[in-house]
């Protein structure tokens, strides 16, 4: 684990004398103001004013949009702007957000995502009730471009309370969305920053290496809306398949977190999970009619698993695409 730490910023510790609210809401954006402001909004309908509250967005040079505009009519005065001097990338972006935060509370809102109403106050609760965890998170709704709701991630559990064998729950998969997460400050000071080798997944390293370190707080009321658009960095991964290859690697790193007890099985769940997803996606490269995204779908599932399970989904989805450029040319 002692190598890892080259690849995180640090997260530097405040001087005793800095003013500071209970919670940082840091927003990072890049080339999102169309939605910017509905996420601002969703937070200033919560908001319990400056002495508790930092809000503040971090654009990383948009060159698409203008993001300072609309803090400047959404937020009234209300919320900070900070703009980065040249494009540093998301992983960047995320480490100015957690450098700026004053408050004891971090949470890095995405500025095309948004938080539904009382967010703060369930996910504040867990905090007050158990000071021992590290980070605190909700159950998520998935929606489109135009907010419509498409899904909510599965239930962890029915009551809100410790989530019982974290380290190895969040190890098997990626179930938490960035939006849906608030982390104690002092826990990214400790652990340090995103990890820069991955372009994606860096979330999911990170929410492991929490769990690996402090106890996780489960709201179930679905109070995050995590957006699902082609304009996503998302989205722009998942066409090279990169989403894929970046998972894997995250498997590779926080494996050294995980205890030999639980190690194997967290892995295979993991790697099949993965695999199985990457087919998945391969499908819907395929309805897109992306040949290229397709192929590196199905050969990043290939590389995360050989189980007979993975080779006849991979197989039948090989099958379906003979047949599909039959009947397209």
């Amino acid at each position: 684990m002692t190598g890892a730490i080259q690849y995180r910023s640090t997260v530097s510790a405040l001087a005793s004398d800095v003013e500071r609210p209970l919670w940082s809401v840091m927003i990072p954006t890049y080339n999102c103001a169309q939605y910017l402001g509905e996420t601002i909004r969703s937070v200033l309908d919560q908001d319990p004013g400056p002495n508790l509250m930092q809000i503040e967005v971090v654009d990383d040079n948009s060159t698409q949009d203008d993001p300072a505009a609309v803090v400047r009519s959404v937020g009234q005065g209300r919320v900070g702007f900070f703009k980065q001097a040249r494009n540093v990338g998301h992983i960047s972006n995320f480490e100015t957000c957690l450098n700026r935060a004053r408050g004891h509370l971090v949470h890095i809102l995405h500025g095309d995502d948004c938080v539904r109403p009382k967010f703060y106050e369930k996910l504040g609760q867990g905090f007050e009730l158990a000071p021992e965890i590290g980070a605190a998170f909700c159950r998520q709704a998935f929606v489109d471009a135009s907010g419509r709701r498409l899904s909510f991630s599965p239930l962890e559990e029915p009551a809100a309370g410790i989530l019982p064998n974290a380290l190895l729950r969040l190890a098997q998969e990626q179930r938490i969305m960035t939006p849906s997460i608030v982390v104690r400050r002092e826990v990214y000071e400790r652990l340090g920053a995103f990890d820069r080798r991955l372009a994606c997944s860096e979330d999911w390293e990170m929410w492991v290496r929490i769990a690996a370190n402090y106890p996780i707080w489960y709201e179930p009321e679905p109070l995050a809306l995590y957006r699902l658009h082609d304009a996503s960095s998302s989205a722009r991964h998942q066409l090279t398949a990169e989403d894929m290859a970046y998972t894997r690697a995250a498997i590779e790193i926080f494996r050294a977190y995980l205890p030999d007890a639980i190690k194997p099985t967290a892995e295979r769940h993991a790697r099949n999970a993965y695999a199985r997803s990457a087919i998945a996606a391969a499908g819907q490269m395929l309805e897109k009619g992306d040949v290229s995204a397709f192929f590196a779908q199905l050969r990043e599932a290939l590389l995360f698993e050989h189980s007979f399970d993975v080779l006849l989904r991979a197989a039948r989805m090989f099958v379906r695409s003979g047949i599909h450029r039959l009947r397209h040319g």
